[in-house]
């Protein structure tokens, strides 16, 4: 594959991110969750990917070639069987790379929001964990996600008995939520995404209560990348948007006004779809250093931090 700034990204749009505005990386993400809304595949975890005419759009990797399901990818990321099990069908698109809901020590009576809900995943999961005192508020820029997590919903309720999850639309760099109003902030392997991380950061310091909480799980990077294959790890690690260095995505957290700021990256989640025969990951190996693979820049990172009281 040619690196120019031409190349075709894992959403099918011929312009490299890093040659966009921030309003078309946007409407390409849109464009590109959307399908995966409405086909109920993600990248990475499905046979075909969308480097085939008409395909879904890729997110964990771009050309398919992939043996993981959506069950494997969450299981093998700290997700269990029972926790699974009770989801509403189609809540799990394979697009998580941690576990926020652990992560985060969700308790009765918290309110907590998610950050790119996608299909309701970690929003059906928090609200159990939150009780009939506690409420979970979904928010999500794609109106097909959107609508797929509300379709959810007489599922949730009647196997939980509980009536506390709410989906809204709105961009996470401009939160629809009041300020001061939320326990705990969750994101999914969305942060990375967004087309301006220091305002998602202060979105995030606004709507947290005094002593509220950020647990998220994310891509980032280890290391800078290659120009020579930038282009091509953008699409790997956040389909158009690209995730950013650690230390940079900390430096963010702390001008937003948020403390106690901590990270770990967990090994093994980009080996895994190594692994798995991705052919974005073999494209993107082949043109890394000798001795370097995807593993050494990409990781996923578990990420929290506390507002000051």
């Amino acid at each position: 594959m040619s690196q120019t700034s031409t190349s075709t990204s894992c959403c099918g749009n011929a312009a490299a991110p890093h040659d966009r505005s921030a309003d078309e990386v946007r409407d390409a993400i849109r464009s590109g969750y959307g399908q995966i809304a409405r086909s109920g595949e993600s990248s990475g975890v499905v046979a075909s990917g969308c480097c085939d005419p008409g395909s879904a759009p890729a997110v964990g990797g771009c050309c398919g070639g992939v043996s993981l399901t959506a069950e494997q990818v969450a299981l093998a990321i700290g997700y269990d069987d029972t926790e699974l099990a009770a989801l509403p069908a189609g809540a799990n698109m394979g697009l998580s790379c941690g576990n926020p809901t652990a992560l985060a020590a969700l308790s009765e009576g918290e309110v907590v929001l998610d950050l790119g809900s996608g299909g309701g995943f970690d929003c059906f999961l928090a609200g159990r964990r939150v009780g009939r005192t506690g409420r979970v508020i979904g928010v999500d820029m794609t109106p097909d996600m959107v609508s797929r997590a509300r379709q959810g919903l007489q599922h949730y309720r009647a196997a939980s008995g509980l009536d506390n999850v709410e989906f809204r639309l709105g961009e996470i760099e401009h939160l629809p939520v009041a300020d001061a109003t939320v326990d705990v902030v969750i994101s999914n392997c969305v942060i990375n995404l967004s087309t301006d991380k220091g305002a998602t950061w202060r979105e995030i310091a606004r709507v947290l209560k005094p002593g509220g909480r950020v647990a998220v799980s994310d891509l980032a990077l280890l290391r800078p990348l290659p120009d020579a294959v930038k282009v091509d790890v953008e699409a790997l690690v956040g389909c158009v948007a690209g995730a950013m260095l650690i230390d940079d995505t900390v430096a963010l957290m702390k001008a937003a006004g948020l403390g106690a700021v901590e990270t770990r990256a967990k090994d093994g989640y980009v080996s895994m779809f190594e692994a798995s025969g991705d052919r974005l990951y073999e494209r993107v190996r082949a043109s890394l250093p000798e001795g370097l693979g995807p593993a050494d820049y990409v990781t996923s990172l578990e990420i929290t931090a506390r507002k000051p009281s």
